[in-house]
């Protein structure tokens, strides 16, 4: 680390309080492991990002004067004493996590919730919280500051007052004012992307799936999945206005309250060629696992202008261990991939991000054959929610990785024309005249 910055270790006490360790420089986990950030993994803590203690886990640092890894399990008696909790720090969106909170996972007995766990430290000379991640994307429309619900509400009862018996405004309105969903508020807010959830189904069983457990006692769902299949009528009511009035429009297919849509690409075909009949304005997207190559074909050729494409990993074994998947294969995700390249829709991958299985050489150098002979447009380094220790068991993996700040160097640098990103574009700005230089980002836009 810096020499002219030292940082701390964040823990907090049993009734949640958060301060830092004066004899404990931070430290943060790759996989497993247990390093000390570099300087170029850690920026301030970004505005609306969160701070939150990891139950019955104790913290790891760094001793100050021996530099010895240190496991603090009970406070100083002149701090109160009691047990010692870790504290992680969930980012606002458009932060990538460099690395994962340092602390002793196999302690605790309870399964963490579906958040993205992120290294967070003590600034001495500046007095503030520095967290281990990079920017990846510039688009400041996400930020919290933006989501009002003071204003949201009386925009969704006026909205399900003027469509009554259109379910898919019910069901995103529970998104919008239960779930929080940032999306389902733009497009009550009629502006920006908004979702378009179609499927109560899905192909695969992903440990982390925030909608739908198989085994609930193991990892709770964050929301309920959606329970039927909106009509063509129901899609268009719902996204031709946006489409049609929004400022820089988009609806996405593909969303967190659903299965997968694939399994309804047929009703999502019909609706898209009625929208598109309806208006050429703005962007129509889908989010997607792309397990069904054919359904690419019919959802390019009915208009869709781009896809995202959701995956842990571009290795098979570590895929097969998240997903799960049903009657699909690996292959099938890249042969969607290379399909829609055909088609010309600009082509992204969801990546779900998890530092130690992202930024492995095998990784990478798959993930560079994979950008080339696909042709991806944009990577979306997305933090993967789920409990490190679970994830880290599931993959069955070892070792770890060279750290995810090189790891994007690296990529970027062999493949100057990719673009990173953390959110979905319009049409207008899927190739944006600065994207070959526009690394790496600054943290303070």
């Amino acid at each position: 680390m810096s020499k002219q910055k030292t940082f701390l270790t964040v823990i907090a006490d049993e009734t949640g309080e958060i301060f830092e360790h004066p004899e404990l420089l931070m430290a943060g986990m790759n996989g497993m492991s247990v390093i000390q950030p570099e300087i170029d993994e850690l920026i301030p803590l970004p505005e609306g990002s969160r701070l939150f203690t990891i139950p019955e886990t104790p913290p790891i640092g760094f001793d100050r004067s021996s530099g010895k890894q240190t496991t603090i399990h009970s406070l100083p008696e002149n701090w109160g004493g009691g047990s010692a909790q870790a504290v992680s720090a969930f980012t606002t969106p458009a932060f990538t996590r460099t690395l994962l909170p340092a602390a002793a996972y196999e302690k605790k007995d309870v399964e963490l919730t579906l958040w993205s766990y992120t290294a967070v430290g003590w600034c001495v000379e500046e007095e503030r919280f520095y967290v281990a991640a990079v920017r990846v994307d510039r688009n400041q429309q996400w930020e919290p500051e933006h989501f009002d619900d003071r204003k949201l509400e009386p925009l969704v009862r006026k909205r399900i007052e003027a469509q009554p018996s259109n379910r898919l405004v019910e069901q995103l309105s529970r998104c919008a004012l239960d779930y929080h969903c940032f999306a389902a508020k733009n497009l009550f807010f009629g502006r920006w992307e908004a979702p378009l959830p179609s499927s109560p189904t899905c192909n695969a069983r992903c440990i982390g799936c925030i909608s739908l457990q198989d085994e609930p006692s193991v990892c709770q769902s964050s929301q309920d999945r959606l329970t039927f299949v909106p009509t063509v009528e129901e899609l268009c009511e719902v996204a031709v206005p946006h489409l049609k009035s929004a400022e820089n429009a988009i609806v996405s297919f593909g969303q967190g309250c659903e299965g997968d849509p694939i399994l309804q690409a047929d009703r999502i075909a019909d609706a898209v060629k009625e929208m598109r009949r309806q208006t050429s304005r703005g962007t129509i997207n889908f989010n997607s696992n792309a397990s069904i190559p054919d359904a690419i074909d019919k959802l390019a050729e009915a208009g869709i202008d781009s896809i995202r494409i959701s995956l842990n990993s571009v290795q098979e074994q570590f895929y097969n261990a998240y997903y799960r998947p049903v009657k699909y294969h690996f292959n099938d995700v890249l042969e969607s991939a290379r399909r829609a390249k055909q088609h010309g829709l600009f082509t992204m991958l969801n990546y779900l991000v998890f530092p130690g299985i992202t930024d492995r050489e095998d990784e990478i150098e798959k993930l560079l054959e994979i950008i080339e002979s696909v042709g991806i447009d944009m990577i979306q380094m997305r933090n993967l929610s789920i409990d490190p220790m679970l994830y880290w068991k599931s993959m069955n993996a070892d070792g770890s990785g060279i750290g995810m700040k090189k790891m994007l160097d690296r990529v970027k640098k062999e493949i100057p024309r990719i673009q990173y990103g953390y959110f979905n574009r319009t049409k207008e700005n899927f190739y944006p005249p600065e994207f070959k230089t526009d690394w790496p980002l600054s943290a303070n836009l």
